[in-house]
């Protein structure tokens, strides 16, 4: 199943991707270190996982991948691996498809490249275009290449099982231009952990099977259905929606405006989700809050009605501050307007005075003016 084409046939397309210029970028610098049959790359891994083996010396082998499908391609690499390992040389498989199960079906991976070691050592390249500038890269993206290579480790794992005298290496080789150049260099990543976190996820996915079980009979995601057939389809399998999804998923703007018309707690994150306990809608929250529903023994209500009285207090004084401020200026407005007719009220009189003045002077004769 296409899910962005469910997606657009459901009026929610996900409308992000990387750009073309990104794209053709990325592949400019592959094939930049990936020149002259990887002899860059090797040297780049030979310096910093090189384990005392003998240095590539331009006679690393580089195995044909080509095959027929996915499961062909996987099956290719598998044979490749096993033939490499016995060879105990250097190996670089370029683009290899590898076979990952998730909950119950298999899923295709295809890692930029793996090098084989002479000691039977199996290493996961990973070829990124972000910089990595004075040695150093974004933390977040180097989180999740770290992410990205712990799934291919794994998915190899399964290979090295019955390859005799194979062994994956937890730390992969993350290779990004140099500061800001085109120009290669890489760095060693440990990738235990995020591995760690992968296989226990994936041990508690829910299998196709039993989520097909489920549905009801008939059900269909084709996307040329009907809209409200379609969208009834989807409905079927409930969502786990999170923000994180908007960057992964390609239903989650489908989800997140399900969510959001359910005032679903999701939809403000999972740790807002943790905090809220059994209150799984905002209108929820906002009644407890109000003290219109809930029970006060529960920790979370009593928070909640907490921070309404602290917020209510706080709107309380800013107003009692704005009144002020205003009555003040209001008060320094009326003696200014005082002043100003006592003042013109001066100037009046003097005027009256001169005009005076002038009349008797204008109706006395001549030789006494």
């Amino acid at each position: 199943m296409d899910k962005g084409v469910l997606a657009t046939a459901l009026g929610s397309p996900a409308p992000f991707g990387q750009s073309q210029f990104a794209f053709m970028r990325g592949n400019a610098f592959e094939a930049k270190v990936k020149a002259d049959g990887g002899a860059e790359l090797l040297r780049l891994l030979y310096e910093r996982l090189g384990g005392g083996a003998r240095e590539p010396a331009g006679d690393a082998a580089t195995p044909d991948l080509s095959a027929a499908g996915p499961e062909g391609r996987a099956a290719r690499t598998a044979l490749a691996l096993r033939e490499a390992t016995a060879a105990g040389g250097w190996a670089l498989l370029d683009h290899p498809m590898l076979a990952l199960e998730v909950a119950g079906s298999p899923a295709y991976l295809e890692p930029d490249a793996v090098v084989v070691h002479p000691d039977g050592r199996w290493t996961v390249v990973e070829i990124k275009s972000f910089p990595m500038i004075d040695a150093s890269a974004d933390a977040s993206k180097v989180g999740a290449a770290a992410r990205q290579a712990a799934v291919y480790v794994l998915a190899l794992e399964r290979v090295a099982a019955v390859t005799e005298g194979a062994e994956v290496g937890h730390q992969v080789l993350l290779v990004c231009p140099k500061d800001f150049s085109n120009l290669p260099t890489a760095s060693v990543v440990d990738v235990r952990k995020q591995r760690a976190v992968t296989r226990r996820q994936l041990t508690r996915l829910t299998r196709i099977e039993d989520i097909a079980a489920e549905l009801p009979e008939g059900t269909t995601f084709d996307p040329a259905c009907a809209p409200d057939e379609l969208d009834a389809a989807v409905a079927a399998v409930p969502p786990a929606y999170a923000p994180e999804c908007l960057a992964a998923c390609e239903l989650a703007f489908h989800c997140r405006a399900k969510s959001r018309a359910e005032g679903a707690v999701e939809a403000l994150g999972r740790s807002v989700r943790g905090e809220l306990g059994g209150l799984t809608t905002v209108a929820g929250v906002l009644a407890a809050a109000a003290g219109k529903e809930g029970d006060p023994a529960d920790p979370t209500v009593a928070a909640l009605r907490r921070a309404a009285a602290l917020r209510a207090e706080a709107l309380e004084s800013a107003a009692a501050v704005r009144a002020g401020s205003i009555g003040d200026r209001a008060g320094s407005g009326d003696d200014g307007t005082g002043g100003a007719g006592g003042t013109a009220g001066a100037g009046g009189a003097g005027g009256a005075d001169g005009a005076g003045n002038a009349a008797r002077t204008a109706d006395a004769p001549e030789g006494r003016s």
